[in-house]
């Protein structure tokens, strides 16, 4: 093992170490290996800085605008209501008619805002109609990630992969190509949460002994949210960090793992992921609506239904624009029509965007503000990893040892390996390092075996994203963790079935959709 492997697995070692402990977000910690890595000569500065030009990581920063501009239409809100049933149903009844909706959604839209909207409205519908809010929580999470793995721009995973896939020499991957596995997927996880939710998934949990009745002032209500990576007193106590002071509303309870905390709050250390019952105004919500400090702000309303009918129906349509241009483009006659202009999804997410901004569908001297600039310098620095992983010889040291465990078993036992470790490394730490880590490992594997690398690519695509088993492992699991009081085993009992279920279609369909030969 020479220096630069050594220097390039401890630095990764310190890496998922310091992302594990949350020592700092996780752009700073893969900015951190970037910058090691330059020192150290692993890196020259433009193959460390070639990321924050990559049209993949900037098609992810223009469709936060585009995802923004649906979510502030307050078309998510009408969409939405309407799925829901009005009438007497069952969980089952009910679940059958939402999840498939909500999947289909996700596969256009970012994650984030498609669960920060339904939750509060799912959750004030389930009380309404009598039924327990966890049977529908989990699963409203679970199948926005599922829709997400169905196209291009399902997740930003996706994009990151394409991204790799066009820097390495190789075809990205068209919009709807990943709906061939992820369409499988997700009716078979829509299936098995259909059949097992109601079983696995626990009844609404009472406050057991800490909580206390929480006085109703006239002029405030309850309002309840879940604190963002960006909330200034993460790791502090109420005590540490004076709430009122910065947001001139009083903390009542704070929720976590299924636990409703009351007494000694004051002495409890805030986490990211943390729900907080917080007595407030209207203007609390107006104000901090729209912060990154907070992931979700519910306060019994519908509060993102402030544009009118012509304008939610203007963003559908150039949505839907969008995505017919992104897919026609991709088409040989197009292309020939078009020599001179790339009508990718780049293009169509830039006009899409730039349009939404001139028709102040959001605000456009905001727009800094919907773009999470984390998960942006995350996804830049990791192509500038999964570059020093491969002119270190990381890539291929590693590849060489996973072939020497299974050797002579073959390329489908090497699909599955990659497959467990790029969804272990997801729970542990952020799909967009997953997929970084382990593009060069895909690369270097086919490339050993004499084989096509699309299979080994599209895993990563599958693996990265199916973060089921524990809440850390998708945002999205964090934000109902709360709002849901649901405790960390919950995840894990529906979760890990779901995790195998994806994995056994994964290695089965994508051999016969992409073949190795």
């Amino acid at each position: 093992m020479n220096f630069e492997i050594l220097f390039v697995l401890l630095a990764l070692i310190g890496m998922i170490i310091a992302l594990i402990r949350d020592k700092m977000r996780p752009g700073m910690i893969l900015f951190s290996v970037t910058v090691l890595c330059l020192c150290a000569g692993i890196l020259t500065p433009k193959e460390m800085l070639e990321g924050f030009s990559n049209k993949g990581m900037i098609t992810v920063a223009l469709l936060f605008l585009v995802s923004e501009g649906v979510r502030q239409s307050g078309a998510l809100t009408q969409i939405i209501n309407k799925v829901l049933p009005q009438g007497k149903t069952t969980v089952c009844k009910a679940q059958l008619r939402i999840l498939p909706s909500i999947a289909f959604i996700s596969a256009f839209l970012n994650n984030t805002p498609v669960v920060v909207i339904f939750a509060p409205i799912i959750k004030r519908w389930a009380k309404v109609m009598q039924l327990p809010a966890t049977k529908f929580l989990i699963p409203l999470s679970y199948v926005t990630i599922l829709g997400g793995i169905c196209t291009l721009i399902g997740t930003s995973t996706n994009l990151v992969v394409h991204g790799m896939m066009i820097d390495a020499g190789y075809e990205g991957l068209s919009m709807f190509e990943l709906g061939m596995i992820g369409i499988p997927i997700t009716v078979g996880g829509i299936i098995y949460l259909l059949f097992c939710s109601k079983k696995l998934l626990p009844e609404d949990r009472e406050d057991k002994g800490e909580s206390q009745e929480i006085e109703v002032d006239e002029n405030l209500h309850p309002v309840e949210v879940v604190l963002g990576p960006r909330f200034p007193g993460i790791n502090k106590t109420l005590k540490e960090f004076d709430f009122y002071r910065h947001y001139g509303v009083e903390v009542k309870e704070i929720k976590r793992n299924g636990r409703n905390m009351t007494k000694n709050k004051e002495r409890i250390a805030l986490n990211e992921g943390d729900t907080l019952v917080v007595m407030a105004d209207d203007s609390f919500v107006s104000a901090w609506g729209e912060s990154s400090v907070f992931l979700m702000i519910a306060n019994g309303k519908d509060t993102y239904a402030q544009q009118g009918h012509k304008k939610r129906s203007f963003v559908l349509v150039l949505l839907l624009l969008m995505i017919i241009g992104a897919t026609i483009g991709e088409l040989p006659y197009t292309q020939e029509a078009f020599p001179n202009i790339k009508l990718d999804m780049f293009f169509f997410a830039a006009v899409t965007a730039v349009v939404m901004a001139w028709a102040n569908i959001f605000p456009a001297r905001k727009y800094t503000k919907y773009i999470s600039w984390d998960i942006l310098i995350t996804i830049a620095c990791a192509f500038g990893i999964s570059k020093a992983m491969v002119n270190s010889g990381l890539a291929d040291a590693i590849a060489n040892f996973i072939i020497e465990l299974s050797h002579s078993h073959g390329p489908y036992v090497l699909l599955a390996i990659l497959y467990i470790i790029t969804n272990i490394v997801t729970e542990l730490i952020t799909n967009n390092a997953a997929a970084a880590l382990s593009f060069p490992l895909a690369l270097s594997i086919s490339n050993q075996l004499g084989v096509d690398p699309k299979p080994f690519f599209m895993v990563i695509c599958v693996a990265a994203s199916a973060g089921f088993t524990t809440p850390i492992g998708y945002q999205t699991n964090l934000i109902v963790q709360g709002i849901g009081n649901y405790k960390f085993t919950d995840f894990v009992r529906i979760g890990l079935p779901l995790n195998i279920i994806v994995f056994l279609i994964s290695i089965f369909l994508i051999p016969q959709i992409w073949p190795f030969g």
